[in-house]
């Protein structure tokens, strides 16, 4: 039974299916986070990525009640935002990943300067960058366009422990603005700060063939 007291959700997933798990559903208010959980290979990544409609997976997902088969694919993706664990850029410089007008460049800097990053780091070659600059520079990007919706997978995984508090304070300040978080982390303690909710993922059991003797 639906809990009456909590808001209307922002998103909404019904009996999505991932791999080998049971049907899927759950749903997730405006500032509310819920944190994916599950061993590694449970398929936390699937998940998100099929909210995020890069994998196809049956079921169906509803943003303020509007159903993601109703969007065109670029709107869906704008408002419900990936974040990889290991993102990808296809540009030399982070720069050039960014085409903003004044506001949205103002945009832009205060959220480099919430994670600890400058201007100049936009400018370095993303080659030259180490593994925790990437890690924050996508998530400068997946928060540029102000998405209603953020799935992070293991944003602090690569980032050392001053840069680790700088993004968790960056995901408080979204939820108290509002925005809707799924979380996958194997930080417990992240978790258990920022999670207002949790969805448990089982391995999924895999039958092998036992040779006769």
């Amino acid at each position: 039974m639906r809990d009456e007291s909590r808001e209307e959700p922002v998103l909404r997933v019904e009996h999505m299916r991932i791999g080998t798990l049971p049907a899927i559903s759950f749903e997730v208010a405006a500032g509310e986070c819920l944190a994916v959980e599950g061993p590694s290979g449970a398929g936390k990544t699937r998940l998100l990525k099929a909210i995020a409609d890069l994998d196809p997976a049956p079921g169906h997902i509803f943003l303020d009640g509007v159903e993601r088969l109703e969007m065109f694919a670029p709107a869906w993706r704008k408002a419900v935002r990936y974040c990889a664990a290991e993102p990808a850029w296809w540009t030399e410089t982070a720069r050039s990943a960014f085409c903003l007008d004044a506001a949205g460049a103002q945009r832009l800097e205060r959220h480099l300067a919430a994670v600890g990053l400058e201007a100049a780091d936009l400018d370095r070659p993303i080659a030259l960058l180490s593994t925790g600059e990437r890690q924050r520079l996508a998530l400068v990007r997946a928060l540029i366009d102000q998405p209603r919706v953020l799935l992070l997978d293991e944003p602090t995984t690569a980032l050392d422990v001053a840069a680790a508090a700088l993004v968790e304070e960056q995901i408080r300040y979204l939820l108290l603005a509002g925005r809707s978080v799924l979380l996958a982390s194997h930080d417990r303690g992240l978790v258990a700060r920022l999670a207002h909710l949790r969805l448990e993922l089982a391995r999924p059991v895999i039958a092998a063939a036992r040779a006769a003797s």
